[in-house]
């Protein structure tokens, strides 16, 4: 999976977090709602305009996130 097919970085949009395709829900909305136990399809029943794949690229751009955090990483 790669996250940036999907993940956009707007500097105007919700304080410029990474947020799916454009639209006004961030990474960070969607690893709390998975994080609060909702399920995948959950998720997409309350956000129609999301798709699987978008659920799969925040968990993709978390965990770079915390690979290239991580003490020792070469990032």
């Amino acid at each position: 999976m790669d996250w940036r097919e999907r993940i956009t970085l707007e500097p105007g949009k919700r304080g410029g977090r990474p947020c799916i395709r454009g639209l006004r829900i961030t990474v960070y909305d969607v690893l709390e709602y998975l994080a609060s136990g909702m399920s995948e399809e959950q998720i997409l029943a309350d956000f129609p305009e999301l798709e699987p794949d978008d659920i799969r690229a925040a968990l993709a751009f978390a965990a770079e996130r915390e690979r290239k955090s991580a003490p020792g990483s070469a990032a």
